[in-house]
């Protein structure tokens, strides 16, 4: 068990090492999810034209259901219903849609269309020259 002279050594080496972190304005999750969302933009819609849920909601809360780790789309569908402040706020969805709207938009969406985000993050990383702190193994990512 740990003792309270252990919990605030920790506390403080914990502290001085996010102060050696230079945060980047490109680099932060807010930006970050910016840049995705505007690269969800620019993918086809290829639902009829009275399609309640806007394309780029469906993408960014598909986005969201990995990124926050929910096993299933029942997962993903219960957060929705139980907290759905963290998709409005954090990543910008304004209509989050049901498990079976987000299974039926997505399965029609073409991978290739869904290139553009992860260059668009990769680009940024690069330009944060975080992908060189990455590297090991000859040279791999």
């Amino acid at each position: 068990m740990s003792t309270l002279k252990d919990i605030v050594n920790r506390n403080h080496q914990e502290t001085q090492t996010f102060r050696k972190i230079k945060m980047r304005a490109h680099l932060n999750a807010d930006t970050l999810f910016a840049i995705i969302r505007k690269d969800m933009q620019r993918v086809p819609d290829h639902r009829a034209a009275n399609a309640s849920i806007p394309l780029d909601d469906v993408l960014m809360s598909g986005f969201a259901m990995f990124s926050l780790k929910d096993p299933s789309l029942l997962a993903f569908d219960q957060r929705r219903h139980e907290e759905p402040e963290s998709l409005h706020g954090v990543f910008g969805v304004g209509v989050i849609p049901s498990d079976t709207q987000m299974r039926t938009t997505l399965d029609e969406v073409l991978p290739t269309h869904l290139r553009r985000p992860f260059r668009s993050v990769s680009h940024q990383l690069q330009r944060g020259k975080v992908l060189k702190k990455m590297r090991c193994f000859g040279d791999y990512l």
